[in-house]
């Protein structure tokens, strides 16, 4: 009979997949700025709060904190180090005050982690208050860190449009929700359960509006292919006269 542990750590194994799609979703975006050499209307806060996240719960999985939690050290020092690249690309290629935002943000990261680390090892002595103080403040940057999608849940509904709500992540979110909540239900982790629970209904969310609003996203693309190319055909027909025009005097 499989035991609890390994049903457990094979969940994680499959949470760490696809967390890492999660993680290396924006990639394309990245690709982008460093093309046209400029991170142009690109918002850096999804990235460096995702950042954050990552630190928070790689300081809960320490075996000094909370024991047995290598998976959870796996997938979040990875995340850290991918979003560390994002961080790092946003300062090459922002410049002035947009610079100045990310580097105070990211110097105010490092100073709350490396503080809530050093009160936590000294002043919190088992491993259940240390787990009690980080997991509280995981659940809470955990919680804001999902409060991206609903913006995005919110602009589908005002446009009718899916176009920017790609089905693939929304998948993505709903299966890595999923494996994360069952491995914090396995061996209960309250602090796990919550910002995953709240991570399937949240893309559970995304995919009803998909299941809604696709077919007008289908007539709203048609619709702009059609008027794209009266646009050209109009620019074609006035170019077309002085060209005739120039023609004719061969």
């Amino acid at each position: 009979m499989v035991s609890p542990d390994t049903i457990r750590t094979a969940i994680g194994v499959i949470g760490n997949g696809t967390a890492l799609v999660l993680f290396l979703s924006p990639v394309p975006t990245f690709i982008r700025i460093w093309k046209n050499g400029s991170v142009e209307q690109y918002s850096p806060v999804p990235y460096v709060a995702t950042l954050l996240n990552c630190m928070m719960w790689v300081l809960y999985g320490l075996p000094l904190v909370h024991p047995h939690s290598m998976l959870v050290i796996t997938i979040n020092g990875t995340g850290m180090a991918i979003e560390l690249t994002y961080v790092t690309l946003f300062l090459l290629y922002s410049a002035g005050a947009a610079r100045r935002k990310v580097l105070l943000l990211l110097a105010a990261e490092v100073a709350f982690v490396g503080a809530v680390t050093a009160l936590v090892l000294s002043l919190a002595h088992t491993h259940e208050r240390r787990s009690m103080i980080v997991g509280i403040l995981c659940v809470l940057f955990g919680t804001g860190m999902y409060a991206a999608p609903l913006s995005v849940m919110k602009m589908v509904i005002q446009t009718k449009s899916v176009e920017y709500m790609p089905l693939f992540l929304s998948l993505a979110s709903l299966v890595n929700g999923i494996c994360w909540t069952a491995y914090a239900l396995i061996r209960f982790d309250l602090y796990i359960t919550i910002p995953n629970g709240l991570g399937v209904l949240f893309a559970v969310g995304q995919l009803v509006l998909y299941a809604i609003y696709y077919k007008s996203t289908q007539e709203i693309i048609e619709a702009r292919k059609r008027k794209a190319a009266q646009v050209a055909m109009t620019e074609l027909v006035i170019d077309g006269k002085p060209n005739n025009s120039t023609s004719g005097h061969h």
